[in-house]
């Protein structure tokens, strides 16, 4: 059966799949990246997932990959094909692209950035079919956005489009490694939400989703913790639908499995904030964890298939 390979590489885990022409998941499969190890020890270890994928798929469907799909976080330079730099990996520029297709026996290979190859399996496929301009936002450790303009998924003229964790929602607020104070990310990020929770609880094992659960069965202090991160969120997304007028907000990562805990003070806080804009779905995500391999396979098929406007590209 014909079939690409997909890899969605994270700073503790990897998802890989084969995947068929129609998106269908062939086969799938889970290892540990193994920073700990050091950066090269990580390539090695992507480098050898890539090359057992395509041996299973020799030997159960009867065929090579066609080309192979890898989405990697960081800064990426998607035309060179090179991982040009990834704090939680402690890599730079890695020439993974060429890397891949040498162990891979000269197979095409693409090479994206984690959350706009995410968006790209959300654009195509998932919460944002259909809609000619999206934004994908991830809630998780950080937060990063993906736009969905005309047909692309754009990634600028340097690879740091949808940077939205980094707008600024809170002058002179919680300092940010990025070097600004008060970063989007640094208010509304699910890693933010339990550090606020875990010093609210005096837990240092609380997290996002305890303070979710806690919202959900009504406790005071866990509503004001999240009304906080919401409201900080609410802030950044406006200043967004202002630059980028997108028809579809999805919202992505840990903090939207919270369901409506989320999306309803969500909703409310972004209609509040809009005057001459108008206000776009707010859906969540479809896909869950899947998206970045389902990204990655779309790229690697990408690279088969001549391009059709109506499609997601990167």
């Amino acid at each position: 059966m014909r079939h690409v390979i997909a890899l969605d590489v994270g700073g503790t885990g990897m998802k890989a799949a084969l995947v068929g022409p129609d998106g269908t998941l062939l086969h799938r499969a889970r290892r540990a990246t193994g920073r700990e190890r050091g950066p090269d020890a990580v390539v090695d270890g992507i480098l050898d997932f890539a090359a057992e994928l395509d041996t299973y798929g020799e030997r159960h469907l009867g065929s090579s990959a066609a080309a192979a799909g890898v989405a990697v976080p960081g800064i990426v330079d998607q035309e060179r094909g090179i991982a040009a730099y990834a704090a939680n990996l402690g890599w730079r520029d890695v020439p993974l692209r060429a890397l891949l297709a040498d162990r891979l026996g000269g197979l095409p290979v693409a090479l994206g950035h984690d959350v706009r190859t995410g968006g790209l399996a959300e654009g195509r496929i998932g919460a944002g079919r259909g809609a000619d301009r999206f934004l994908f936002v991830p809630l998780g450790t950080g937060i990063a956005g993906a736009i969905g303009i005309d047909g692309r998924v754009e990634a600028g003229a340097h690879g740091f489009a949808g940077e939205i964790g980094h707008i600024v929602v809170r002058p002179g607020g919680t300092a940010c490694p990025c070097g600004q104070r008060g970063c989007l990310e640094r208010f509304a990020s699910a890693s933010a939400v339990g550090q606020a929770w875990a010093a609210a609880t005096g837990d240092p094992d609380a997290d996002a989703a305890d303070c979710a659960k806690a919202v959900a069965s009504g406790d005071e202090s866990a509503r004001a913790v999240w009304q906080e991160a919401v409201d900080a969120l609410a802030d950044g997304l406006v200043t967004a639908l202002t630059l980028l007028d997108p028809r579809t907000l999805i919202i992505g990562g840990g903090l939207a499995e919270a369901g409506e805990t989320l999306f309803t003070p969500l909703r409310d806080a972004v209609r509040r904030r809009v005057t001459f804009q108008k206000l776009p779905a707010i859906v969540p995500a479809a896909l869950g964890d899947t998206a970045g391999c389902l990204g990655a396979g779309l790229l690697a098929w990408d690279l088969l298939t001549p391009t059709d406007p109506s499609e997601v590209t990167t």
